[in-house]
């Protein structure tokens, strides 16, 4: 499963500015009333193999290193009723910090927020802020540049493929972060882009893996959470890419590495600011990358060369400093159309209204 539930694409667009514009004045810090204790909601099981887990596996360490009381539900419908409805059955049971794991609650939480001012909440990929409220995603971009570097430096086609759910910013950002790092060393190489059209299709991901692979595409990148893909590269003897979780397990040939999360490196410290009473959410959300640990890549594959490894570890160092972004100019649309010019840099509203594919990509946002 993924983060945004089918029905909710269609509003996901509109929404996302919300997240880099919504802006309200934090006057103090939130106060927690009563023994902090914490409840995860997610729309699925948690132990679903990639976005609900990788929260999950932050969950648990929440619990260990803060040492409070967690409690947990999963399967609540992404309708507002539901989730209010949900939520008002932990505030009776003493919950005063809500984790909502999914866009699709985005509504649901901002009525919640409004209902309990002295609870506090934080909403994965929501598009809401407010003094109790906080929204947030991850520059999940940065990793994808460095995933690209490493995939240009294996491949013999320059040909690379990647399977994305839907052409919605969140999944643009990372075809046209990964492509960028593919040309940053290797700019004849191309990215052929797949969308599927959903988020949990094992059957279509596999199919739209062979016909990457179909195309000269030798390495095989997954923005979606099934093993479908990687059993199609291992199959042809190819590399491939996970996302959200290390997904080497599923291609223990061919895995060249995996963009993972480490939801963890925001929970923990959010949730301690809230406990300690010096929060204050953050009125465009809270939007961390690789400089917070928060998204990374797991351990590259041999096969990548001794200096593209240095190249990609510079790399890394430089968006952990805050010297580069992979969204520097000169950028341009497929088209040609220019989107920045030389030095110039996308800023965060820019990136969460990403609606086009960057040149040297093949494939449509339609």
């Amino acid at each position: 499963m993924h983060r945004l539930s089918v029905p909710a694409v269609s509003r996901f667009a509109a929404g996302l500015v919300l997240f880099s514009v919504a802006c309200f004045s934090q006057a103090e810090p939130f106060t927690l009333e009563g023994d902090p204790v914490v409840a995860f909601i997610y729309a699925s099981p948690a132990k679903d193999g990639g976005w609900n887990e990788a929260i999950d596996n932050a969950r648990q360490k929440v619990a260990d290193q803060l040492d409070v009381k967690v409690m947990v539900a999963e399967s609540i419908p992404e309708e507002a009723s539901a989730l209010v409805n949900a939520i008002d059955l932990f505030v009776r049971r003493g919950a005063n910090i809500i984790v909502a794991t999914t866009y699709g609650y985005s509504e649901g939480v901002k009525q919640a927020a409004e209902k309990y001012p002295h609870v506090a909440f934080l909403s994965a990929s929501g598009i809401y802020n407010s003094e109790n409220l906080e929204s947030f995603y991850a520059r999940t971009y940065e990793a994808w540049y460095l995933a690209g570097m490493a995939a240009a430096a294996v491949s013999e086609t320059n040909k690379l493929g990647m399977l994305g759910g839907f052409p919605v910013s969140v999944v643009n950002w990372d075809i046209n972060g990964f492509a960028l790092g593919v040309q940053s060393s290797h700019p004849q190489t191309t990215v052929n882009a797949i969308y599927t059209n959903s988020w949990w299709d094992p059957v279509r991901e596999g199919q739209a893996a062979q016909s990457l692979i179909e195309m000269g595409a030798d390495v095989i990148a997954n923005n979606l959470s099934s093993s479908a893909p990687f059993s199609a590269a291992e199959r042809n003897d190819h590399y491939s890419v996970g996302f959200q979780l290390d997904m080497s397990g599923a291609a223990p040939n061919g895995h060249l590495t995996s963009v993972v999360f480490n939801w963890d490196k925001y929970l923990v410290p959010t949730i301690q600011k809230i406990i300690d009473g010096s929060w204050e959410p953050n009125p465009y959300g809270a939007f961390p990358g690789l400089a917070e640990g928060v998204v990374d890549i797991t351990p590259l594959h041999a096969d990548v060369p001794a200096e593209a490894l240095a190249q990609i570890e510079a790399a890394k160092a430089e968006m952990i400093s805050g010297q580069f972004s992979p969204f520097t100019g000169p950028l341009f649309k497929q088209d040609g159309t220019e989107v920045l010019a030389e030095g110039a840099e996308l800023d965060a509203g820019a990136v969460w209204e990403m609606d086009y594919l960057v040149k040297g990509v093949v494939g449509s946002t339609r």
